[in-house]
């Protein structure tokens, strides 16, 4: 008795390799070995495939399967389980912004508890992480609870005991096991690997597997199969039916030969499940938080020994010092990039765009090339007649009338080929021909021929049924070389000519041109029987006549090349990469207006270093005859040469992609695991509904963007003021409370920023993270600041006196009042290159909150709430100061803004 093959663990690559190459390595070399081990099987005899799985034809017995099942597990894939509520709670919270201001409030509660700082930055923390959290647990949830109303049955053969006779039974899929005997009909999905013991007309559609867009024939097998030369692709195997796949017509019994984690499905599946790669997203926000952070962590020290070297005060040094830090965090960071991607993923689910998770919105955005297949993206993914041709390649409708009388008589199940050829002759509202005909008898398809025949009776009066009284005429329709070596004569122009061998060339000629268009071609031919009778064979198949061709295409779509055309003017770079051949892929990217220039295949790619590939794929723009395990490092290639990269797919093939890609985008109808490697499932197979995406990430990604320059450049001008300030005024020039209310009101003012609007021209590109852009953004634009801080401090000191510790809290409110309105006045010129106010105004909650915060800082020294902040009540001698010193800055940002723009190229 032979034992069940067991698991092979998968090689471990070498050390030294990122964990991204380490994935790599070990897709690659899970799914040669499950090649290697399914090429055995399919070379093998059908009887060797039950022995190896300890089964025999009739199946197994109920007890056997349930022994199995507890042995091998379960019938299902790896995937992606979503962590514990508590684990997401925590992951939410995990930023370093986050971790800076739980430090700085520990210390502010140490100094003391009471210090309202502290609940400031607790509420700050707390609602940033627990938007987070919110968004990306509904959407596992909402994902669950999709999966949980699916349940997938198949038949299997079993047995009540040895001995019994065997029953047909449905089992749930994932309790199918080895050695389980499973009956395959139309529309069934192929639940494990299968070693196919018995298969009439089999046709299996892969595009799951393969990307292959037409159904793959299977061999007609018996049971005394004994097997097929050995290939190292088991997709290419003729006597396996893999799991992932669909029947779509024919029937089969076969042998399951692994399940779950041990198919060619699962041994893909198994690499891709843990800890996702760094994408763009993830990268920019660490390299801008630790430049700010590393820029506090410069400062702070030096305020502090300022302060205290020249006042002598070393706890209110310290105080102030917590303060500055405070105030050069960008607390809300955290906060408004969730409430920009939440606001973003609202958006998009309004167009019919699920975001799984929220960081994809920006890397959408960001996205400056898009990989994605062919079929369904490009094209209609379904089969129409393109053209029906005589000998010469002229259209012509008596072709037309043949296909369809074939198509239309047939009593086997209607492939798709056929199904296109009813549905054109529909479409262009042909004659009603079968009223001219009537059924006598058919020769059916099988692969072996790869063709069918109908036998028809002409009616001479137009009706009747039966054998007729007319002619017999045989159609035949199939593959092109085996119609053609039937035929001895064919029709040219309404005559009928001998088929010599210069005009056999000349029509296979005529077939090869249109394959090479990327057409599925088929012959059609006919013959009139000179003694008609009821019954006809194989053997009539002879003395045929060619009449012309069918082709058949998956047309693009009708949109596909607005949408391109649209990608393109956003600087989006659409590369096509699929698991199709290469002159279909090839005709189908040159009919949506892609420059399809040299059509790259797979294999190709193998013989490649990364550095050569990587030069490759920055100039081509198809890639055809792709395996996953190439897509990923296309996708890893284009990466390196530091573009953006979102990959569209929706089959497992395409699943190594999407989770290397920066942005995964897969369909609401993609197998389980390609939409759980995905960060985005679009409701629709659309590029236009991709194209709005990336208007709301690069939207998303500008109010983002907005905050941290915002930020950034006050933040560095009230430091830079302080270090003055504190050098030269022999007290605080602010309290450490004002510092934090200062702060609070202006990140309050900044929480609108998600709802702003962005100039067109900023979305016409795409955008990305610069740290080293955003250090030179702040050490420019801040000082300005700065200029008019030190121009109120001698207004302060010259014009009202306030300077001696006597004084200090009338030169501490005028300070407060201009310093807070500055950063609020900055809010409008920072957010748009243009004019503001003019060229370009904010939205209205912006407006609003601004002018919120403006109307608080005014009211702060005069309210309730001044002697306990240490305010005094400004003189109205004071404003029309005020007033100065913000229009003329204003002015000044505006001439260093034309400035900037000019010498940088950027603003934003």
């Amino acid at each position: 008795m032979t034992m069940l093959t067991p698991r092979t663990p998968a090689k471990l690559a070498p050390p030294g390799r990122s964990r991204r190459e380490r994935k790599a390595a070990e897709l690659e070399s899970r799914t040669r070995l499950a090649g290697e081990r399914l090429a055995g099987i399919s070379a093998g005899p059908g009887v060797r495939a039950l022995q190896s799985v300890d089964a025999s034809p009739d199946g197994l017995t109920r007890a056997e399967a349930a022994l199995r099942l507890e042995r091998h597990g379960a019938n299902v894939v790896a995937h992606e389980r979503a962590p514990r509520w508590y684990v997401q709670l925590a992951k939410a919270f995990w930023n370093p912004f986050i971790a800076v201001l739980v430090l700085l409030a520990a210390v502010m509660y140490w100094q003391d508890p009471a210090d309202p700082g502290v609940v400031i930055l607790s509420v700050m923390v707390g609602i940033s992480g627990l938007l987070r959290f919110w968004q990306e647990f509904r959407s596992g949830r909402a994902a669950d609870a999709l999966k949980r109303l699916v349940t997938t049955t198949c038949a299997v053969q079993r047995r009540a005991g040895s001995g019994s006779v065997p029953t047909t039974v449905e089992v749930p899929m994932d309790q199918v096991v080895p050695g389980d005997v499973v009956k395959l009909a139309a529309g069934d999905l192929i639940p494990a690997d299968l070693r196919l013991l018995t298969a009439k007309d089999l046709m299996i559609s892969q595009a799951a597997l393969s990307g292959e867009s037409l159904p793959v024939a299977k061999a007609d097998t018996r049971a005394q199969d004994l097997g097929q030369q050995a290939t190292t692709d088991p997709v290419e195997a003729d006597n396996l039916a893999l799991m992932g796949t669909s029947v779509t017509s024919g029937t089969a019994t076969g042998v399951v030969v692994a399940t779950g984690a041990d198919t060619w499905f699962g041994s893909m599946a198994g690499s891709l499940v843990g800890e996702r790669p760094q994408t763009n997203f993830d990268t920019g926000v660490r390299r801008v938080s630790f430049l700010l952070i590393r820029f506090m962590l410069v400062m702070v020290p030096v305020v502090f020994m300022i302060n205290g070297l020249t006042k002598g005060d070393w706890d209110e040094a310290f105080l102030f010092g917590i303060a500055v830090a405070v105030g050069l965090t960008p607390e809300m960071l955290p906060m408004v990039v969730s409430a920009n991607l939440a606001r973003g993923a609202v958006a998009m689910s309004r167009r019919k765009v699920v975001v799984k998770r929220l960081n994809a919105i920006q890397n959408l955005g960001a996205m400056d090339v898009l990989c994605t297949d062919k079929t369904g993206t490009l094209t209609e993914d379904r089969i129409v007649l393109d053209r029906y041709l005589d000998v010469h390649g002229d259209e012509d409708g008596e072709v037309l009338e043949y296909g369809y009388l074939n198509a239309h008589f047939q009593t086997g199940l209607r492939n798709l080929m056929d199904q296109a050829v009813i549905d054109r002759v529909g479409e262009a509202e042909e004659v009603v021909v079968e009223t001219r005909f009537s059924m006598v008898d058919e020769i059916p398809f099988d692969f072996a021929r790869r063709r069918m025949s109908v036998v028809l009776a002409r009616n001479p009066l137009g009706g009747g049924s039966g054998s007729g009284t007319g002619e017999h005429v045989i159609i035949t329709k199939g593959a092109v070389e085996e119609v053609l070596d039937l035929c001895t004569h064919m029709t040219d122009r309404g005559a009928t000519v001998e088929l010599t061998e210069q005009l056999r060339w000349h029509v296979t000629r005529i077939a090869e041109d249109n394959n090479r268009r990327g057409l599925r071609v088929l012959a059609v031919a006919t013959r009139t029987v000179d003694t008609p009778r009821e019954t006809y064979s194989v053997a009539d198949e002879d003395g045929l006549t060619l009449v012309g061709f069918l082709a058949f295409l998956d047309p693009p779509k009708a949109d596909a090349a607005r949408a391109l055309e649209g990608l393109a003017d956003k600087g989006i770079a659409v590369k096509v990469v699929t698991g199709d051949n290469d002159l279909v892929a090839a005709r189908v990217c040159a009919d949506v207006g892609l420059d399809v220039g040299t059509v790259v295949l797979g294999p190709e790619t193998d013989a490649l270093d990364d550095a050569e590939l990587r030069a490759l794929a920055a100039r081509t723009t198809v890639f055809a005859k792709v395996n996953p395990v190439q897509k990923a490092r296309i996708v890893r290639a284009l990466q390196a040469g530091g573009h953006t990269v979102g990959f569209l797919g929706d089959g497992i093939n395409d699943a190594a992609a999407l989770r290397d890609a920066d942005v995964g985008i897969s369909v609401d109808t993609a197998v389980d695991i390609a939409k759980e490697s995905a960060d985005i499932i679009l409701l629709e197979k659309d590029l236009t509904v991709l194209e709005q995406g990336v208007l709301q990430g690069r939207t998303t990604f500008g109010n983002t963007i907005k905050y941290i320059k915002m930020t950034a450049s006050s933040n560095f001008g009230n430091v830079f003021s302080v270090l003055v300030a504190s050098a030269f005024i022999p007290f605080q020039p602010m309290l450490a409370i004002m510092l934090l209310v200062q702060n609070l009101v202006y990140d309050i003012a900044q929480l609108a920023t998600p709802w702003d609007r962005m100039d067109e021209e900023y979305l016409r590109r795409p955008r990305n993270w610069d740290a080293k852009g955003i250090g030179r953004f702040m050490v420019t634009i801040g000082p300005i600041s700065s200029i008019f801080d030190i121009a109120m401090f001698l207004i302060m000191w010259h014009v009202f006196a306030a300077n001696s510790e006597a004084s200090q809290s009338l030169f501490q409110s005028g300070w407060f009042v201009e310093g807070l309105l500055s950063q609020t006045l900055i809010v409008h010129m920072i957010r748009t290159r243009k004019i503001p106010f003019v060229q370009s105004r904010a939205s209205w909650p912006v407006m609003v909150m601004t002018v919120l915060a403006v109307l608080t800082g005014l009211w702060l020294p005069f309210s309730p709430l001044a002697s306990s902040l240490g305010f005094t009540a400004l003189p109205a001698g004071y404003f029309p100061w005020l007033i100065g010193v913000l229009l003329a800055y204003c002015t000044l940002t505006q001439f260093v803004k034309t400035w900037y723009v000019r010498r940088f190229g950027t603003w934003l």
